[in-house]
């Protein structure tokens, strides 16, 4: 789903333990034969499940059973066990639960907002932004292409997308539109979208020919005028919602017409509960 290589892996295990586990060692309980089982305390959607697996098998662990990221699960479901010695079945222990919990907290608010979303307009897209904590884009996009989501945008080389920040250097909107045609020639195998705040300019950029337009923080009521207004002038324009769109409102901002809505809510929230125990064997 998403390319995680050995060396985040490793880093991943090196972060909790960079010597020793010393309880374990002084407890002298390190080769004593152990099993390890993850349980979600909640309803959830969940994420990282291969990278736990992948841990596992960083430290000889045997995987018994394990269930796929995107797996709904319920409370009380056991979705992951495995066997293997006690030093190493606690060095797993804590990462690969903070990985899952936070992961699948992701996952699941991401869920939530599709299933809101798509059932009152199917062919509508949530993607989310680039406000990831840094060192965690990997485990939280692939957190959100398990609950259904998609990126946004994976980073600043990957499309065009002018805000006001840009604008404010070129001297306005009105010297974007005459600097457009220059622009999109140099970038005529991309999309050109720009994020507006107001229709009138919406209404400007789609009439210079704009790829795209991103509605930054309109309300519902007016944005859905805003959409059939400019969808009057260019019915093919791609048309996203952005700004401070959470699980209270998605479904007011599902009804304007926009083709997908971009959201940072899935990142900010708690964690699903899961618990874990190890057993001697």
């Amino acid at each position: 789903m998403v390319y995680i290589t050995d060396a985040t892996i490793e880093k991943f295990i090196k972060e909790d333990v960079p010597f020793i586990d010393l309880t374990t060692l002084i407890l002298g309980i390190g080769d004593n034969k152990g099993e390890i089982k993850f349980t979600s305390r909640d309803n959830a959607i969940i994420s990282g499940t291969e990278e736990v697996k992948r841990i596992f098998e960083k430290l000889d662990i045997e995987l018994i059973n394990f269930l796929s990221s995107g797996t709904a699960v319920k409370a009380g479901d056991t979705f992951i066990k495995a066997q293997g010695n006690a030093r190493n079945l606690h060095i797993a222990w804590k990462v690969s639960q903070n990985i899952l919990e936070y992961c699948s907290g992701i996952a699941t608010r991401t869920f939530k907002l599709v299933s809101k979303a798509k059932a009152i307009n199917p062919k509508l897209e949530i993607v989310t932004t680039r406000k990831i904590f840094p060192g965690t884009k990997e485990l939280s996009i692939k957190a959100v292409i398990a609950g259904g989501g998609l990126p946004h945008r994976l980073g600043l080389s990957e499309t065009v997308l002018v805000f006001t920040q840009h604008l404010n250097f070129l001297g306005g909107i009105d010297s974007f539109i005459e600097l457009f045609d220059e622009i999109k020639s140099k970038a005529c195998e991309k999309k050109i979208i720009v994020e507006v705040e107001s229709l009138e300019d919406a209404i400007t950029l789609c009439q210079v020919g704009v790829d795209g337009i991103q509605f930054d923080k309109i309300p519902p009521e007016e944005l859905i005028i805003a959409v059939q207004t400019v969808r009057k002038l260019n019915s093919k324009i791609t048309l996203i919602a952005a700004g401070g769109i959470n699980e209270g409102n998605i479904e007011d901002y599902a009804r304007s017409g926009v083709d997908s809505i971009a959201t940072t809510s899935v990142y900010f929230g708690k964690p699903v509960d899961i618990g874990v125990k190890i057993i001697k064997k």
